[in-house]
């Protein structure tokens, strides 16, 4: 008998799903149905002044955390892969400040580097060179602000870490889980110090073995489109512009839009997720639609390059703290940072990628003029130019990042508990759950696969 598998969602982690349930189950009928026109997702790349592949959204993955370069390699894609040409990027509190050396996530690991800093006041720095010496705090109430203005103090928070994984994740991180950022949640856990364990572990990692961050030359949208090929290559079916309007139950399995499915993967946004299942499972329905996202705005320019400061060819952008932010969050220096990002002009440019709007600050329903304005009003302030583009593109992103509010992990726990319970055959994956970048939805994916494929090979067998 012949299984078939529904993905919903034709993101990075729907399509990575589908890539290897097809290696798991080579004689499975495998679907994946898209509402959006395209595949991709959150990932989109599009030509921008004569540059082939500009990201609209994320324009790399991380490297050192194997799932998403490992897929790229199996789809051919590591001849393609480039890295940033510069790392370092500023903080703009009132001016332009270095990033201190020796932070993991923002977290200080040498308080002789961070003294040396001009971001933060004297009394900050003796306010976070406390931080070894206080007493252990745990994962406390799960707050990554709450958790490092306890250790550090507030300057800390505010000027290093927020701005840092704030700009990750479009987060308030007052209001984030720990869960989002592992590598803060695993320090927590794990040492009396975060100082002292963020520097253990800076000593004990392996020598840096390459770059950081990678991305296809050609864009992020060359890997979900070099997904997609290989799908219909091997035989799954992608339809786009089809909304899932219903799941309901048919025996064994399950009816997805009055199709049949053995088994179906839900890689949709928590809030798409919840009125698919709200009837199958009510508890897993509710929680799911509690979940908060985020919205943004990445706007793109391209400047002429006659009187950009030489100084910040060598940086990769910057970043606004938000007790002096206005609406924008940071500012990429892309043609910097990614030396094939050159604008095609007999005079040279630079091109510019701007993020406007939070967790609590969503624009994307703002007039494009007023958003465009406001962009370059406080860029210009900040890098201290009037900044006249020659050419822009402005990039809407809906509800894009899920917020990972304190008890995150408790929740999505208890979602997968109460889908195996009430409606086994249905599985959750993607940003929403368990890591927002592009590695961690790889690995989520990949779970999945394996468990439907052992849903499939033990339970209907």
């Amino acid at each position: 008998m012949t299984r078939r598998v529904v993905v919903v969602g034709a993101g990075i982690t729907g399509l990575t799903t589908a890539y290897r349930l097809r290696q798991l189950l080579p004689d499975a009928e495998i679907a994946v149905i898209e509402s959006d026109h395209r595949v991709g997702g959150k990932i989109s790349s599009s030509t921008f002044a004569g540059i082939e592949g500009v990201d609209e959204g994320a324009d790399a993955f991380l490297t050192r955390i194997p799932f998403a370069v490992n897929l790229a390699a199996e789809l051919g894609l590591t001849a393609q892969l480039t890295s940033p040409a510069v790392g370092s990027a500023y903080v703009w509190w009132n001016a332009m400040h270095n990033i201190p050396e020796g932070l993991m996530l923002g977290v200080p690991t040498d308080l002789a580097k961070l003294a040396k800093s001009d971001l933060l006041t004297w009394p900050g720095k003796l306010r976070a060179a406390l931080e070894p010496i206080l007493p252990a705090t745990g994962v406390g109430a799960d707050s990554v602000g709450l958790l490092i203005r306890h250790r550090f103090g507030r300057q800390v928070h505010e000027r290093l870490v927020d701005p840092l994984v704030g700009s990750i994740y479009a987060a308030d991180t007052d209001r984030f889980s720990l869960s989002g950022v592992s590598q803060i949640l695993d320090l927590a856990s794990n040492n009396r110090s975060l100082l002292i364990g963020a520097r253990r572990a800076r000593r004990k990692a392996p020598p840096a073995a390459g770059p950081i961050f990678g991305t296809p030359s050609t864009g992020m949208a060359t890997l979900t489109n070099a997904l997609a090929q290989s799908l219909r290559a091997s035989g799954v079916t992608i339809t786009t512009g089809c909304r899932v309007e219903s799941i309901e139950r048919s025996g064994t399995g399950w009816m997805v839009n009055g199709e049949f499915a053995d088994a179906v993967v839900l890689a949709t946004p928590a809030k798409t997720t919840a009125p698919l299942v709200a009837a199958l499972s009510p508890d897993a329905g509710a929680t799911l639609a509690k979940f908060d996202h985020a919205g943004v705005v990445m706007l793109t320019i391209a400047l002429p390059g006659h009187n950009w400061p030489a100084h910040f060819a060598q940086r990769s952008g910057y970043l606004v703290p938000k007790p002096v932010q206005k609406w924008v969050t940071a500012t990429s220096f892309a043609s910097s940072k990614w030396a094939h990002w050159q604008p095609k002009a007999p005079e040279g440019g630079v091109i510019l990628r701007i993020s406007l709007g939070r967790d609590g600050l969503d624009l994307t329903e703002q007039p494009e003029e007023k958003l465009i304005n406001a962009a370059l009003s406080e860029v210009g302030a900040h890098v201290g130019l009037d900044l006249q583009p020659t050419e822009y593109r402005l990039t809407r992103w809906h509800a894009a990042f899920p917020q990972y509010r304190p008890g995150h992990a408790k929740r999505v726990l208890g979602i997968e508990t109460a889908l195996a319970n009430d409606a086994p055959g249905i599985f959750v994956c993607g940003a929403s759950y368990k890591g927002i970048g592009i590695p961690a939805c790889v690995q989520q994916a990949n779970s999945s696969a394996q468990g439907v494929a052992k849903y499939i090979g033990v339970v209907l067998s």
